[in-house]
């Protein structure tokens, strides 16, 4: 095996890549700068900061009118994505915390987006089974409990229009993929990436983004 590219992302590279990616938004980086100043143990859950703008571009790229997102914690994903949708477009957001999605409310309202997101705090594969199932999702994001990746994958393929696409975060588990020993959430994302690999429904590419991000199109 030869790796094509063997560059260490350093504090400086990842400050450059940030300075020539298009900025946040100041209620995305107000939303950023609250969750670390006050959670900094649970930071970590927010999507990576490059994520937001890979996530904008992404909606556009596929003119996305309907977008779900599973696992909305803090809501700076969904807000990157709702900024990116035109102004009929529509973001189901499913989470369980009436907690954590509180700061995302109020950062969509600051953002003008509010009525764009449908907020829906519920077990997500309730929500997703409650949707219609023919074919409608332009887009999708996937950044939840890492233990039910495949069954809400197998909820929204079947839903997803042909040339849709699911991201999924999280796919190389801070390394822990590669331990033949995993076990817990690491194993359960070996199990996903493999299932991914193999579903002939949908062509996927895996990326070192962030802590992985693997995306998917409905063929």
């Amino acid at each position: 095996m030869t790796m094509g590219n063997d560059t260490t992302i350093t504090a400086e590279l990842y400050a450059y890549m940030l300075a020539h990616n298009p900025p946040l938004g100041p209620v995305q980086r107000e939303l950023v700068e609250t969750i670390y100043a006050r959670f900094p143990d649970h930071a970590g859950m927010q999507s990576a900061e490059e994520q937001a703008p890979l996530l904008a571009f992404l909606v556009r790229l596929v003119g996305a009118r309907h977008v779900v997102e599973v696992g909305t914690f803090t809501g700076f994903s969904a807000l990157a994505m709702a900024r990116a949708l035109p102004a009929d477009g529509t973001l189901i957001a499913c989470d369980i915390s009436q907690e954590w999605t509180a700061y995302g409310r109020e950062a969509w309202e600051k953002a003008g987006v509010a009525d764009r997101i449908d907020l829906r705090i519920a077990p997500a594969l309730d929500t997703l089974r409650a949707m219609p199932e023919e074919p409608h999702i332009d887009f999708a994001y996937l950044d939840a409990d890492k233990g039910g990746y495949i069954a809400y994958w197998e909820e929204l393929v079947p839903r997803m229009r042909q040339g849709g696409v699911i991201a999924t975060d999280n796919v190389l588990f801070h390394g822990e993929v590669t331990n033949p020993e995993a076990s817990g959430p690491a194993a359960a994302i070996q199990e996903f990436n493999d299932h991914v690999k193999a579903d002939p429904r949908m062509d996927s590419v895996m990326l070192t983004v962030s802590d992985g991000l693997t995306l998917s199109r409905k063929k």
